[in-house]
C-alpha cells in the first residue's frame, strides 16, 4: 500500500469513526468507563458519619483533630488498544477482514476517548510485542495509530494473549482501561494473565470473528488455509456431518471464551464481519454504565 492509499483510507476512517464516536458513543463512553478510578483530592476536618478508613493520620497528628481524605474521580483515564496482528487477521469471506473491523473499531474507541481528554497508546502483538505505542493524547496521535494499523507488517503470523496481557501488566504502572481486539484463536489457555492484567487494569475484551467461522457453506470440495502455521488442506463442504463438526467446534470454542472472560471478570462482546459494530458496542458500554 502506497503513502497516498494510506492516508485516503486513514481520513476515510477518520470520517466514519469520528462520526461514531461524537454522535453515538460520546456519552456512553463517558458513563462506562469515568468515574472507574478515584484521585486524592484535598483534605477536610471529619465529620459525623465519615469513613473511619479516610482518616489521614498524618494531617489528624499534626492538628490534633481528626481529617479525612477526599476523593473525586479521576478526571483523565488512560486507554490502551491491545490489537491482535497476527495471521488469522486477515481472513474475511465477506466485504470486510477482521483486521479491517479491528482497525475502526480501535478507532472509534480512539476517539471517544480524545473527546474526553484521554490518554491513548496501543500493544500490537503476535506471539510477540510487535510495536508499543506509548499514550498520548490528540488527533495528530490518534492518526499515527491508524496509519500504523492499516500498513502494519507484523514478524510474526501467531497469537499469545497470555503474553500481550502479561506485558501490559509490566509496562503499565498506573491503572487503565485496556480494550483486548482480537479473534482470540489461541491454542494456548490465557486465563491466567489477562485475570491478573484485570485486577490491575479495566481490560476488556472484544472478538473479532467471520460468519465462515460459525457456520460452513455447501459449496463442495473447498481449499483451507491457517495463515498462523501455513498449514493448507482440502475439505468436502458437502459433506453435513463435517459441517455440524465445524458449528460444534465453535460453539464449544465460544463457551471456552465465555467461561474465561466470566472467571476472570473481564466484560467483553464478539463483533462478526457481516454486521455491523455499533450495536455490539453500545451494548457493551451500556452493561457498564
Amino acid at each position: 500500500m502506497d503513502t497516498s492509499e494510506i492516508l485516503k483510507k486513514v481520513r476515510k476512517i477518520e470520517i466514519k469513526t469520528r462520526g461514531l464516536s461524537q454522535n453515538i458513543f460520546a456519552g456512553q463512553y463517558h458513563s462506562a468507563f469515568k468515574g472507574r478510578g478515584m484521585a486524592f483530592s484535598e483534605v477536610r476536618e471529619y465529620q459525623f458519619g465519615d469513613d473511619v478508613r479516610d482518616i489521614d493520620w498524618n494531617v489528624t497528628a499534626r492538628f490534633h483533630r481528626p481529617f479525612v481524605k477526599v476523593f473525586e474521580e479521576e478526571r483523565e483515564l488512560t486507554v490502551m488498544l491491545l490489537i491482535d496482528v497476527s495471521g488469522s487477521l486477515y481472513f474475511g469471506t465477506s466485504r470486510q477482514t477482521k483486521r479491517d473491523v479491528a482497525t475502526e473499531i480501535a478507532a472509534t474507541i480512539a476517539f471517544s476517548a480524545i473527546q474526553n481528554n484521554d490518554k491513548i497508546g496501543v500493544i500490537f502483538f503476535s506471539d510477540r510485542i510487535e510495536k508499543y505505542i506509548p499514550p498520548k493524547k490528540g488527533r495528530k496521535h490518534i492518526l499515527y495509530i491508524i496509519r500504523e494499523m492499516l500498513d502494519f507488517k507484523p514478524e510474526s503470523n501467531k497469537t499469545d494473549v497470555a503474553m500481550a496481557t502479561a506485558f501490559l501488566t509490566q509496562v503499565m504502572k498506573r491503572r487503565c482501561t485496556s480494550f483486548v481486539i482480537s479473534d482470540f484463536y489461541d491454542r494456548k489457555d490465557f486465563s491466567k494473565e489477562i485475570e491478573i492484567a484485570n485486577r490491575k487494569h479495566d481490560v476488556i475484551a472484544i472478538q473479532v470473528y467471520d460468519p465462515r467461522a460459525k457456520m460452513l457453506p455447501d459449496v463442495g470440495l473447498m481449499k483451507v488455509f491457517d495463515a498462523e502455521t501455513g498449514h493448507e488442506m482440502y475439505i468436502d463442504t458437502s459433506s453435513s456431518k463435517l459441517r455440524r463438526a465445524h458449528t460444534r467446534y465453535w460453539l464449544d470454542r465460544e463457551e471456552t471464551l465465555k467461561h474465561t472472560f466470566s472467571r476472570s471478570k473481564v466484560d467483553w462482546t464478539a463483533v462478526a464481519t457481516n454486521e455491523d459494530f455499533t450495536r455490539s458496542l453500545m451494548m457493551l458500554f451500556k452493561q457498564r454504565a
